[in-house]
């Protein structure tokens, strides 16, 4: 809250010191922003809701949960290959997901993959870059991502890792 109040107020100084950079961001940037997520997280989180209803936990654990193996992993980098969004849209999802029982490895599986291989991003990409750059990056992300999630889910095992609520 405070770092709002801060924004707020450096915009307020610049509007009285007509210091046009700052002005210039407030209305530019901040208010696309803003727009973005209002209209964005309203759909997100109805379906999470949705998907937190409709979804049984043991389906997520038989499929994507700790004993999944590779099938868990390519269901986790389709499923973040068929999202749309930025990626602070991928952390209610991924939180989601880890309270239906998901795996640790496929956590960061799903968000490595969110980052980088969603099918919007993929066809702007090969539309600009080409079709061998495209596909190069792909076969170089996705072993890079299924590493990081191997190192986590060692690291974080036998440590008590756990997610607090807040409320």
């Amino acid at each position: 809250m405070l770092i709002i109040f801060l924004f707020a107020g450096c915009v307020l100084l610049s509007l009285l010191f007509s210091f046009k950079p700052v002005i210039e961001i407030a209305q530019n940037n901040f208010l696309n922003f803003v727009v973005e997520m209002f209209s964005f997280l309203p759909a997100l989180f109805i379906l999470i809701g949705l998907f937190d209803v409709w979804v049984p936990k043991e389906t997520i654990t038989k499929h994507i949960g700790e004993e999944s193996g590779l099938k868990g992993t390519v269901i986790v980098i389709f499923l973040a290959m068929l999202q749309a969004g930025p990626l602070y849209g991928a952390f209610p999802v991924a939180h989601l997901l880890w309270k239906k029982g998901i795996s640790v490895r496929n956590v960061f599986i799903y968000l490595g993959a969110f980052s980088t291989l969603k099918i919007p991003m993929l066809t702007f990409e090969t539309a600009f870059l080409g079709v061998k750059f495209s596909l190069l990056r792909t076969l170089v992300t996705i072993p890079v991502f299924i590493a990081i999630g191997v190192i986590m889910e060692r690291y974080l095992k036998n440590r008590d890792f756990e997610i607090h609520e807040t409320s």
